[in-house]
């Protein structure tokens, strides 16, 4: 990957599973890791909001880095760096591109409220100093702020600022982004599963996506679909894939998908605290739910899948 070239198609964002002892499991991790890659994804995001990043240690932080790096052979690893606190996500980066990242995901500045300029400085000091592709990450519900769109127009000049990963939930802003920096070498990446679809057709180049880490092949045909003009098929595997991403946003992320890859054996469902395990209740829908989807391949389901039309 290049300064100059576009993120474009599946990229997961994934869950950092933790032994009994909660300890992260980097022999699960790595094997999750392979499993994605060699499902047909585009490239790995670990160490983001999905991955627990907010209650891992720095070393811990750049162990998964490290981990997920070494574990694939032709995808980018597109590491989660982002802080509120500017000088502490530019010692993450730093340590990112020294456990060879191929890219960084940066979480715009939270609690501190930062102004337009403020936004807009902390961003360039990090992509000043580190020589990577970078993706801004708006994401106003978990930061309190929305980063604003004249910012946004500024930063995508710079040339290791290549992307913006949209989980505002307003498509109108989103698509004002597409618009704004058409002219630049700049993706704009779906962050809300359920509106993946409406972004590429706006312009959207790909997706950071939760439910890839469950659904990777049928994810890789909806985005591959989109982008290669076939509306038809993605709008149903969009259709397909609804129940499961309402169901992976019942709770707090990444509190849903952790279970999700413990029923696909696929880690353990753990998180760190404060966060707590999927309640019960909803639980049995969603395991219900991937019962379903196990025995189809995409396009083949029907009709919008539901819980109780599973069970």
């Amino acid at each position: 990957m290049t300064t100059t070239q576009p993120f474009e198609g599946v990229m997961p964002a994934m869950t950092t599973p933790f032994t009994e002892r909660d300890e992260i499991d980097h022999e699960q991790l790595a094997d999750n890791a392979r499993y994605l890659e060699a499902a047909g994804v585009d490239g790995l995001v670990p160490v983001g909001s999905t991955g627990e990043s907010a209650t891992l240690s720095h070393d811990e932080h750049v162990d998964v880095i490290e981990t997920v790096s070494e574990a694939v052979d032709d995808v980018p690893v597109i590491a989660g760096t982002g802080s509120n606190n500017t000088a502490e996500a530019l010692s993450l980066s730093r340590r990112a591109a020294d456990a060879d990242a191929d890219g960084l995901l940066l979480i715009s500045p939270y609690y501190n409220k930062p102004e337009p300029e403020g936004f807009y400085e902390h961003y360039t000091a990090i992509a000043d100093a580190v020589d990577l592709p970078q993706i801004v990450y708006n994401v106003p519900s978990r930061t309190g702020r929305s980063i604003p769109v004249d910012v946004t127009a500024r930063l995508a000049e710079h040339e290791n600022i290549v992307g913006y990963k949209a989980a505002s939930g307003d498509l109108g802003l989103i698509s004002e982004v597409v618009e704004r920096t058409a002219d630049e070498e700049f993706a704009v990446l779906s962050g809300d599963d359920g509106l993946t679809l409406p972004i590429l057709s706006v312009g959207g180049t790909g997706t950071i996506s939760v439910v890839a880490n469950v659904e990777p092949e049928r994810t890789c045909a909806m985005v591959g679909s989109a982008l290669a003009g076939d509306y038809e098929r993605a709008r149903e595997i969009h259709h397909e894939l609804s129940p499961l991403c309402r169901e992976l946003f019942v709770e707090t992320n990444p509190i849903p998908v952790k279970e999700a890859m413990a029923i696909r054996d696929r880690g353990r469902p753990d998180l760190r605290p404060p966060l707590t395990r999927l309640s019960e209740e909803h639980r049995d829908d969603l395991e219900a739910l991937l019962r379903e989807y196990e025995t189809a391949a995409p396009g083949e389901i029907g009709a919008f899948a539901t819980p109780e039309a599973s069970r």
